[in-house]
């Protein structure tokens, strides 16, 4: 989200050129490279959240790497984050300044058409995350800490509304961040303001069960959350700059901190905040993003999963990469407050980036998320 605690910085690529747009392209660009590539799904900031946007993007993805603009799928307030359907034709946004969550059809070529009314989720919910099976989906708001589960019915509509109940914590809010559905089958939670993973249970008709916490040192900031095919997390930690490692236990289940280290080459900077951590499709590298000095990290990843090197930093090429996608062998970082998307192709072996290949103009972008075969 937007915080107002994050300092801002410039530092734009060499590569490429400054450019700003104080909207969505007017008409779709011309498609580039293979007409039928990827499609995925663009959300931001509308004026509601102080973006320059109308709503949820639609974007082709070339088989060459670059994006190009299809149109505005559908109108919404500031759809900050968005999540795909496993195998309906269904997406959900969250809307970070009305504290909702709204389920939206597919329709004609891209279009996304409102499915049901709008929930009410928290304050400031900022992430939206859906079950590998399609049962439900989960809400986490930044603004008063809540976690929700929203049960699914079999269309993919919002059917049933669970909060979830978190033990009390003293000391600060708590700033729930993200979710991420385990291999395992249960649900985890990051706590911004508290520190804390939180590991949960699905039970149908009733929501989430607290199972167990991990405490990571105090003033980290556990922000996003992605799974190794080994089983560790890697959790990137927005206040301290830091990626850390939990691991499951194979007798108990349990996980614990493994361990916590720079996430990137040359350490933290001041008015630094990481944002989105994404590991490449052979899970060999993690890709971090770091808000303020406009960078991009990349981190060898370790035997099954268990440790993480940074082995190079680059200018993200761009100001304030809030999300990124990590694709095909490209890497697309989408930068809020420079309204652009900017895409680098990535060494097989390496992981390292190359020059930035594309630059496709967005307004006020805050993720991006591929659409799925479904469509």
């Amino acid at each position: 989200m937007a915080s107002a605690h994050m300092a801002s910085a410039n530092m734009a690529s060499e590569h490429v050129a400054s450019e700003s747009t104080a909207s969505e392209p007017d008409t779709p660009e011309p498609a580039r490279g293979d007409a039928a590539g990827e499609l995925i799904w663009a959300g931001s900031y509308t004026a509601d959240g102080g973006g320059r946007a109308e709503g949820i993007g639609a974007l082709r993805a070339a088989s060459g790497g670059a994006l190009s603009w299809l149109g505005l799928a559908a109108e919404a307030d500031s759809p900050s984050f968005l999540a795909v359907h496993p195998s309906l034709p269904v997406v959900y946004a969250v809307g970070e300044k009305a504290g909702t969550v709204r389920a939206f059809r597919r329709s004609g070529a891209f279009n996304l058409e409102p499915s049901g009314e709008a929930w009410t989720a928290g304050e400031a919910p900022c992430h939206v995350a859906v079950d590998p099976l399609g049962r439900y989906l989960t809400v986490a708001c930044w603004g008063d800490g809540q976690v929700l589960l929203f049960e699914l019915d079999d269309d993919g509509g919002i059917s049933a509304r669970f909060p979830a109940a978190a033990p009390s914590v003293q000391g600060g809010p708590s700033r729930a961040h993200t979710s991420l559905m385990l291999a395992d089958g249960r649900v985890m939670t990051t706590d911004l303001g508290h520190d804390v993973l939180r590991i949960w249970n699905y039970r149908p008709g009733a929501g989430l069960t607290l199972d167990h916490e991990v405490v990571l040192p105090h003033g980290s900031g556990p922000r996003h959350l992605a799974q190794h095919a080994g089983g560790s997390v890697f959790v990137v930690t927005e206040y301290s700059v830091e990626v850390a490692v939990v691991q499951r236990s194979a007798g108990t289940g349990a996980f614990s901190l493994s361990s916590i280290g720079p996430a990137t080459k040359a350490g933290a900077l001041p008015g630094d905040s990481a944002a989105e951590i994404a590991l490449s499709s052979d899970g060999s590298h993690a890709y971090v993003g770091v808000r303020g000095s406009n960078r991009m990290s990349v981190l060898r990843v370790g035997a099954d999963g268990g440790s993480l090197q940074p082995v190079a930093d680059f200018p993200s090429g761009g100001d304030w990469p809030r999300h990124h996608l990590v694709r095909n062998g490209w890497l697309h970082v989408a930068h809020e407050r420079s309204d652009d998307v900017v895409t680098f192709p990535l060494d097989p072996v390496t992981g390292l980036p190359g020059n930035p290949a594309d630059r496709m103009a967005l307004a006020s972008p805050t993720a991006l998320v591929p659409a799925g075969s479904q469509y």
